[in-house]
């Protein structure tokens, strides 16, 4: 049957359609009504061939239709393309000679065996891995030593790869089973891949509360600081996620040896991914006032300060905020203020990342700079503090970072004429 266009149809010329990546495929398929749906059929495992992908959505087709042209579209796509007012074909952006559109059955029989076959052979799968991971969790409850780390290195490997087998686990008190593994005499091999486990699962309320045992979390910060970078990694991770909202059980953060690990990878700079982990768990302790008192007793402020120009942007920016909340303290500004790289380095980052990033940079140089302001404003001046602070004044920025930038400005002035002062900004006659 065809699709006849009106005259009027020809005549408009429209933007080009570009459809929602977000519908839902679907196969009636492998029989008695099964239905495979292509969203969620985990198909990025699975090379679909091109004839069957439609070149306007780039998704699979269901209803393949062919124009004059002998190219093929999914129905609703370009029925779509054509109320739009083209009269063209969208791949050759030939004139259509013929408006009609034609079905094309032995393409959609193609199609429907193809992904008839790739779902019972996925459904197939799914139920071997589902029936893998219920042996792996029987055969925990009964094995020690070594069959034990080969047991739980088996579902590991399982849980990252399939997502079913996540489902499979936390359905049939997997993680009950895996964090009662957790414990204060268990071997660091253990530990690393039961956590390597539980991070990729979706933990539920009872699952949290069970890992947030003091105990446990010794257990974790140990196996932070002694393992390798994936499991590092892992538990930095793994802590995030059972800190997440959780403001009245941080003191079970509060280990000297986690933050010592802690900024151990942060300062490492060999392994990016570690650097990031180390400062989103580092930031979210930080969130909490109790917490404050014992990272800047570490140390970590100058160590936090030296590692500034190394990092990329999204670091910077958590440095920035971590650096924030510990200036806050009358400790940390003080240790702010001895560190001699503070001003210098924050300095350079005004104007340069982001709004973000120039914001927390000027709560931060603020911080110092008033708690010495005859010692610091010299300092700051000579590192080009004055120049950059001018320029936060007359960009686009919200006008609380340019009256921050003003009362900056004013108290680095202080110690300075007029003429003194300008010339020590190497100011254009603009910016005087």
């Amino acid at each position: 049957m065809g699709y006849l266009l009106g005259d009027r149809a020809r005549s408009v010329k429209m933007p080009m359609y570009v459809p929602s990546r977000g519908r839902v495929e679907e196969f009636d398929v492998g029989g008695g009504g099964q239905v495979l749906d292509l969203e969620t059929a985990e198909l990025d495992s699975i090379d679909v061939p091109s004839v069957f992908i439609c070149p306007i959505s780039l998704e699979p087709m269901q209803d393949p239709v062919t124009l004059c042209t002998g190219q093929t579209y999914e129905r609703s796509n370009i029925l779509k393309w054509f109320s739009l007012g083209h009269f063209t074909c969208p791949t050759t952006m030939q004139e259509l000679w013929d408006d009609s559109i034609t079905p094309n059955s032995t393409l959609h029989q193609l199609i429907y065996s193809w992904f008839s076959q790739k779902y019972l052979a996925m459904k197939k799968r799914s139920e071997d891995v589902q029936g893998r991971v219920l042996e792996i969790l029987e055969t925990l409850k009964k094995v020690k030593g070594e069959a034990r780390v080969q047991a739980l290195k088996e579902l590991r490997q399982v849980v990252t790869s399939h997502d079913s087998a996540k489902k499979t686990v936390t359905d049939n008190s997997g993680v009950s089973l895996i964090t009662s593994l957790l414990g204060p005499f268990t071997k660091h091999v253990v530990a690393s891949e039961a956590i390597g486990i539980l991070v990729h699962l979706d933990l539920n309320s009872d699952g949290k509360a069970n890992l947030m045992q003091p105990n446990k979390i010794s257990l974790m910060v140990d196996t932070l600081n002694e393992g390798s970078n994936d499991t590092k990694i892992n538990c930095m991770k793994l802590l995030e996620l059972l800190m997440e909202g959780k403001d009245s059980e941080c003191d079970v953060l509060s280990s000297l040896s986690l933050f010592v690990g802690l900024l151990r990878i942060i300062k490492d700079k060999r392994h990016p991914n570690g650097v990031l982990s180390g400062l989103r768990l580092l930031k979210l302790i930080s969130s909490h006032e109790s917490l404050r008192n014992s990272i800047v007793g570490i140390g970590a402020i100058p160590q936090l300060v030296e590692v500034l120009p190394n990092l990329n942007a999204e670091c910077l920016e958590l440095a920035l905020v971590i650096l924030e909340a510990l200036s806050t303290l009358p400790e940390g500004a003080l240790a702010l203020m001895d560190c001699r790289s503070t001003i210098p380095n924050v300095v350079k980052l005004l104007m340069k990342v982001s709004e973000s990033c120039t914001q927390f940079a000027l709560s931060i140089l603020w911080a110092v700079c008033k708690l010495a302001p005859e010692k610091c404003s010299s300092v700051a001046v000579e590192a080009g503090l004055a120049a950059k602070l001018l320029l936060v004044i007359q960009s686009g920025c919200n006008p609380v970072l340019k009256q921050r930038s003003a009362e900056l400005l004013k108290l680095c002035s202080l110690n300075y004429s007029e003429t003194i002062f300008i010339s020590k900004c190497k100011l254009t006659k603009t910016m005087q």
